[in-house]
């Protein structure tokens, strides 16, 4: 068996998580996770400032004792902290280990950096999205600390579980059921309570979720794997928390990866024990011939001016603004001007904010003058001459960058996937023995939908739980039923929630493709909305840029509800 856990789910995540792990209970391996689309955009700026970074800085300041915590108990340290330059991170971390008198044995995985293949004007970063293979090289090699460039998520985990138990490249269905546990991993806190949708149930059970621990998975020779945290920590595992993580940020059945294809709609869940959840029965297939390239590239400048109306005539208010403001948005000339208003207002409220809406204004454009202070300053030019109430929520500012991110994909073979191992031999690592495109999956059959019976107008979230995220421009929302209702609470919500009924409760979605993925072992459904994110996190096309929110939006919809479920 292999303990590995995990002690970061994003840039800027718990800080002290690297150590509560080392000194919470057994482990096998460290993992962190430290790249995200956004991260990308960032370390890219940062690069352009000064070619010796671009990795996540934080990572080597918690290395400072996590190393010597890290060596005194045996526990392998993997993250893809690298960034855009693993191989200066893996530097400074000898660097630091000579410094802190921790003699460790440091190895790096490169190959994945693109740039300079010709993407076009204003990219500046384009990264294929790498296995675990070179991970296992360094592993192997006897590497005590592996840090990487862009891997999948699930890398951190398929590459310690291949060098452990010795599996094949073409393991499919031990990499698969490992690629599960991975993507449970990656997002930390996430799979222990973290943004879970019911975390109510978890309250009244006695489950402090103040703080809830980072998980580990126990993987076995098969792929196999139980999903648990350190014990005395917060939070909870359960059944429905792995859910979650499992559906979040997927698209479809076939969950693909550079080392394998997991069949998502094959993994089971079951309850073993307090805090312990098992992943099993998951079925692997090649993965595709082609990596994923993700580019990041300024997409320009953008700013933001919200005006805050308040108690009557909220509509005629907002009118009165964009009026006012039509000559100053045709001097600047923005190519893209948006307005928004959120009723977040309430009649006769007690609070003053309570009675008050936002009316949102984003201009968009390449030229930073066109969306700088000529609009801004223009806004609080009205603080006299505007609505009754008039404020703005900050101050006049100039234009900021935003980025844009893009999906490619590039053959595998064409891609120098390389291991440079502890005493700097450089390996190069071939792909996947075995590759096979990807098709969908047909829906599988349905269970009969519930006898006909009186109902009752409720939210959905009194029956369901869901979670949502963000894959480049697309989003995807995972919902699934809740425990307590068994085979009745599925057989309602897989007949209920079809695209027609889950375009009709998010009408931002009316216009946009929406594809439907049904699981049914996890009792699940997995939509995925096509361009609701624009061109991704970066641009902050929306309110809620990440899609984070959306499934708690589905959630808040009242539908007509079967009175014996609820």
């Amino acid at each position: 068996m292999l303990r590995i856990a995990n002690a970061s789910g994003f840039y800027g995540d718990r800080f002290d998580a690297v150590r509560e792990m080392l000194t919470g209970g057994p482990l096998d391996v460290l993992t962190g996770d430290y790249l995200a689309e956004l991260t990308m955009l960032i370390l890219g700026r940062d690069r352009l400032k000064d070619p010796d970074r671009g990795y996540a800085r934080t990572y080597l300041r918690q290395l400072e004792d996590g190393l010597g915590l890290a060596r005194d108990r045996g526990v392998k340290l993997v993250s893809n902290a690298g960034g855009l330059n693993p191989a200066a991170l893996a530097d400074a971390v000898r660097a630091l280990a000579d410094r802190v008198g921790v003699p460790v044995r440091v190895a790096h995985v490169e190959g994945d950096d693109l740039l300079g293949r010709g993407w076009g004007e204003g990219v500046l970063t384009a990264n294929a999205y790498l296995g675990g293979t070179g991970i296992a090289a360094c592993l192997r090699a006897g590497a005590d600390v592996v840090v990487t460039g862009r891997v999948t998520d699930a890398a951190l985990v398929t590459g310690p579980a291949m060098a452990h138990h010795g599996w094949a490249a073409d393991d499919f269905d031990a990499l698969a059921g490992a690629m599960a546990a991975g993507h449970v991993l990656e997002c930390g806190a996430q799979a222990t309570g973290g943004n879970y949708a019911l975390f109510g149930e978890l309250a009244a059970a006695g489950h402090d979720l103040r703080r809830p621990g980072f998980p580990l998975a126990e993987i076995a020779a098969d792929g196999s794997a139980v999903v648990t945290k350190h014990p005395g920590t917060g939070g909870a595992v359960t059944p429905g928390t792995v859910t979650a993580q499992l559906l979040y940020e997927t698209d479809g059945a076939r969950y693909l990866g550079p080392d394998a294809t997991a069949r998502l709609d094959s993994v089971r869940l079951t309850a073993d024990g307090p805090d312990r959840v098992r992943i099993d029965g998951v079925r692997g297939e090649p993965p595709p011939p082609t990596l994923k390239v993700g580019l990041t590239r300024l997409g320009g400048f953008r700013n933001e001016v919200v005006f805050v109306l308040t108690g009557l005539d909220v509509e005629a208010k907002a009118a009165l603004v964009k009026e006012q403001m039509a000559d100053a948005l045709t001097a600047a000339g923005p190519k893209e001007a948006r307005w928004s208003l959120a009723r977040t207002d309430r009649p006769d409220a007690d609070v003053q904010e309570e009675a008050s809406a936002l009316l949102r204004l984003v201009v968009r454009d390449a030229d930073e003058a066109a969306v700088g202070r000529a609009v801004s300053g223009a806004a609080v030019e009205l603080a006299l001459a505007g609505y009754p109430g008039f404020h703005v929520t900050a101050p006049p500012g100039p234009g900021a960058p935003y980025g844009v991110f893009e999906a490619l994909a590039v053959d595998a073979a064409d891609v120098p996937h390389v291991a440079v191992l502890p005493d700097g031999r450089r390996v190069p690592v071939p792909p996947a023995p075995r590759t096979r495109a990807p098709a969908a999956v047909p829906e599988p059959p349905l269970p009969p939908p519930l006898p006909a019976g009186p109902c009752r107008r409720a939210p959905l979230g009194l029956v369901a739980g869901a979670r949502s995220g963000d894959k480049g421009g697309d989003a995807n929302v995972g919902v699934w039923s809740r425990e307590s209702l068994g085979a009745d609470g599925w057989r309602w919500l897989v007949h209920e929630l079809t695209v027609s009924r889950f375009r009709e409760l998010l009408p931002e979605t009316a216009a946009l493709p929406v594809r439907r993925h049904v699981l049914p072992n996890l009792r699940a459904l997995n939509f995925v909305v096509e361009g609701l994110l624009g061109e991704g996190v970066a641009a902050q096309a929306r309110f809620d840029p990440q899609a984070k929110a959306v499934g708690e939006w589905l959630r808040s919809r009242h539908l007509d509800i079967p009175e014996v479920l609820l």
